[in-house]
C-alpha cells in the first residue's frame, strides 16, 4: 500500500513477533503509544519500567502501547523475534504487544514509520534519531504527537489522558 494515500495508521497491516499479520484496524477507537525499542539501549530500563506503568493504568480505559523493535541504532536489539520477546516478557515484564522487528529509517524502513514520520516530523528532521522515540495516535488513527527518545513515558500521561477523555 502507498503510505501517501493513507490517512489513519488504521490503513496498516504490520507482523505481529510470530509473524501473523495484524491490521491496525484492529485498534481503531483506541488511543495508542507507537513506540520503536531496543534491549540494550542506555534507555531500555527506564522506558520499559515506566511504558508498563501507562500501559497497567490506562490498558482498561482503551490505551495501547505497540511496540517495534529495531536493530538501527548500534546494534541495540541484535536477538531474532524469540529472542525478543523472551527478554521482552521475562525482563522487563511487558504485556502490551511486541511486533515483528523493523526498520524505521532508510529505504527499508516499513510503511507505518514512513507514514509516522511523515504526520510528525522531528525537531532535526524526519528521520528517527534512537531507541524509543514515541508516536501518539487519537482514537482516529491520527498522529497527534512525536516524543524524543529522552522523554520519559510517564511525561506523556497528560496528554494520553486527554485522548481518553476526548
Amino acid at each position: 500500500m502507498a503510505e501517501q494515500s493513507s490517512n489513519s495508521i488504521y490503513d496498516f497491516t504490520v507482523k505481529d513477533i510470530s509473524g501473523n499479520d495484524v491490521s491496525l484496524n484492529d485498534y481503531s477507537g483506541k488511543v495508542l503509544l507507537i513506540v520503536n525499542v531496543a534491549s540494550q539501549c542506555g534507555l531500555t530500563q527506564t522506558n520499559y519500567k515506566e511504558l508498563n506503568v501507562l500501559y497497567e493504568r490506562y490498558k482498561n480505559q482503551g490505551f495501547e502501547i505497540l511496540a517495534f523493535p529495531c536493530n538501527q541504532f548500534a546494534g541495540q536489539e541484535p536477538g531474532n523475534n524469540e529472542e525478543i520477546q523472551e527478554v521482552v516478557c521475562t525482563r522487563f515484564k511487558a504485556e502490551f504487544p511486541i511486533f515483528d522487528k523493523v526498520e524505521v529509517n532508510g529505504k527499508n524502513a516499513v510503511p507505518l514509520y514512513k507514514f509516522l514520520k511523515e504526520k510528525k516530523g522531528g525537531i532535526f528532521g524526519d528521520g528517527i534519531k534512537w531507541n524509543f522515540t514515541k508516536f501518539l495516535v487519537n482514537k482516529e488513527g491520527k498522529v497527534v504527537d512525536r516524543y524524543a527518545p529522552t522523554t520519559s513515558p510517564l511525561k506523556i500521561e497528560k496528554d494520553i489522558e486527554k485522548l481518553l477523555q476526548s
